[in-house]
């Protein structure tokens, strides 16, 4: 099996890297993040004109028709450059779901609209008390209104549409809904890794369901998609971290040598770069799963546990390695670490998937050694 990029999938991962690059550092992560919106638009205007956003969906709606993999290359470049743009929360997440449950027109109207960049959207699914992997959806759908509150809707401040899950008389329904319409009451707040959330309240809200029966199964599945993209921007995030900390310890000097030369850190930095290839193969075994039509929750929560495993030893170890440098605003890799915390918090963290694995273990055959 070749797990190299393609040379398409190349030109696509070296193009984004290009863009992201000269538009970020961290002092101008730093500026755009501290603006209201906390994202660049011109950034969000040129993923769109080089068909980012439309990547994945079918090219009568469109997109590219571009696949996991290809979403993933996105991703990691993402994670490497700590690009706030809300690719994951406002195109990618709420496009899954629009073409899995949307009629034709309906589909072909949001899907264009996201592609384009015009449009923005969000996923309102979790509420107050909720932890992976149950979310009891207490917002109810009474016909064509809504009422409920959604605590953690990320990018839900800069929404125009939101897909809110509701409970039904035939189970959980995905209902569209105007950002600003009557009865939806936005709280905007600002996370530790300087992203964008809101709290959302529905109080007898306009909304148009999505689709017909439980989609219980479409958000499952969904769900799968999100841990998919996030550790593959977590594998950008702890290869820029590692690439930071070796680029340090190389330059910096003690006692008159540079840190290089000392055994145990290197020995350290060897460990780091031992976590980084074990996220990666993990990365790309949920991708490819995937790419071959396979969305098991199972797989991701296998990619999930090392991903947020890696994560936790590569970013603590780039700032202590960093020592008191490393836990400044001004240098990168205290951003690194916290958007890796967060990812590593989000549908789950390593104690989730560990304990949501060990279940599963009575299902599989007893291997015997004869």
């Amino acid at each position: 099996m070749d797990f190299e990029l393609s040379d398409e999938q190349s030109m696509l991962r070296d193009t984004v890297r290009e863009v992201l690059t000269k538009k970020y550092d961290v002092e101008t992560v730093r500026a755009v993040t501290d603006t209201e919106l906390g994202w660049d638009k011109a950034v969000w205007k040129s993923l769109a004109d080089i068909g980012i956003l439309g990547l994945t969906f079918p090219e009568d709606d469109g997109g590219m028709g571009a696949g996991p993999v290809e979403f993933a290359s996105v991703m990691t470049e993402l994670g490497r450059a700590l690009a706030p743009e809300p690719y994951l929360d406002s195109v990618l997440v709420p496009g899954s779901l629009v073409a899995a449950t949307a009629d034709a027109q309906t589909r072909a109207e949001l899907l264009g609209g996201l592609a384009s960049g015009e449009l923005l959207m969000a996923f309102a699914h979790l509420e107050a008390g909720d932890r992976w992997p149950s979310a009891k959806v207490a917002t109810t759908a009474t016909g064509d209104k809504l009422t409920g509150t959604k605590t953690l809707v990320g990018h839900g401040d800069c929404a125009d549409k939101l897909i809110v899950s509701a409970r039904t008389d035939d189970g959980i329904g995905l209902f569209l809904v105007d950002a600003d319409a009557a009865g939806v009451t936005r709280t905007p707040y600002r996370t530790h890794d300087r992203r964008r959330g809101a709290q959302i309240e529905f109080a007898d809200a306009q909304a148009t369901r999505l689709g017909s029966g439980d989609a219980s199964s479409v958000i499952a599945d969904a769900e799968v998609g999100i841990q998919t993209a996030l550790c593959a921007e977590a594998l950008g995030a702890m290869e820029r971290a590692l690439e930071l900390t070796v680029e340090y310890l190389k330059t910096r000097k003690q006692f008159g040598v540079t840190l290089s030369t000392f055994q145990t850190l290197t020995q350290r930095a060897a460990d780091m770069y031992v976590q980084l290839e074990l996220a990666r193969s993990m990365s790309l075994y949920a991708t490819t799963s995937l790419a071959d039509g396979v969305c098991d929750p199972v797989v991701a929560s296998r990619a999930k546990l090392q991903i947020t495993t890696s994560a936790r030893l590569i970013g603590q170890e780039a700032v202590q390695m960093h020592g008191g440098i490393g836990m400044t605003a001004e240098y990168p890799v205290g951003h690194y670490l916290s958007r890796l915390t967060a990812i590593g918090h989000t549908l789950g963290g390593t104690q989730d998937h560990l304990s949501s694995l060990a279940g599963k273990v009575g299902e599989y055959d007893m291997l015997t050694v004869g």
